[in-house]
């Protein structure tokens, strides 16, 4: 589904990243994983069609991305930010329905169908500021599933939230993530989040001139414990080619 080779990008004389090489398949779910600042959210851009790569070449669906596009949804770690705040929890779903062009038929329908699979529907007359940060983030993903992308691109998106609402919120994706079949993009620096989420890690190193190092499949059942030994010695392998 997206195909990025040999990705070069630069600002000015500072190279970001150099040589990236990732291919992303439909319906699976990719973790870029690495320390803050080597790039992470640099390459998300580009793969959203919010920046473009200095060279090299990225393909959504066998075409080139030139910009951004329904079908690839962004996701931030301060979803306050990217709601709208004076708009209630239905009202910032609509909202989105409206900016899609989807038909205004079909608008209560949906709706209704996604503010149950993120469990507020009891709180659709909420304002954002009178829900909690797990709630904030959960209907920042029923205003993307509701125009129905094709991918999420999940730019740390739990980090502010406390041990245990992170926690529950890994277990909320990996439930919608199940049902709807989605394909996502995570980036995190958080190497037991990476293991919890990921079909696949792509390890990457530290700038400048940042690049995937590894790759690595997590071959472990889902839910994943992390007392488990296996994700012990995963957690160990990473946690050593991160260095």
């Amino acid at each position: 589904m997206l195909a990025v080779r040999n990705v070069r990008k630069a600002f000015g004389a500072d190279v970001a990243l150099e040589g990236i090489d990732l291919e992303v398949r439909e319906g699976e779910l990719v973790c870029l994983l690495g320390p803050s600042g080597c790039g992470k959210s640099t390459l998300l851009n580009i793969l959203a069609g919010f920046d473009s790569a200095s060279a090299g070449s990225v393909d959504f669906e066998g075409a080139p991305v030139r910009g951004a596009g329904k079908d690839r949804v962004m996701f931030f770690q301060d979803a306050g930010a990217a709601l709208l705040p004076w708009y209630t929890a239905e009202e910032n779903v609509r909202f989105a329905l409206r900016v899609r062009k989807m038909p205004k038929s079909e608008w209560r329908g949906i709706i209704d169908k996604y503010l149950a699979m993120v469990d507020l529907a009891d709180h659709r007359h909420k304002f954002p500021a009178q829900l909690s940060g797990g709630m904030r983030q959960r209907l920042q993903i029923a205003r993307a599933l509701a125009v129905e992308p094709k991918v999420l691109l999940m730019d740390e998106p739990f980090a502010a939230l406390d041990a245990l609402t992170r926690r529950r919120m890994h277990g909320f994706l990996l439930d919608i993530w199940q049902r709807t079949r989605k394909t996502i993009v995570f980036v995190t620096h958080d190497i037991a989040e990476a293991i919890t989420l990921g079909d696949r890690i792509c390890v990457m190193s530290l700038g400048p001139g940042s690049r995937i190092t590894d790759v690595i499949p997590v071959e472990l059942p889902r839910p994943r414990e992390l007392a488990d030994p296996r994700a012990g010695a995963l957690y160990k392998r990473v946690e050593a080619l991160l260095g």
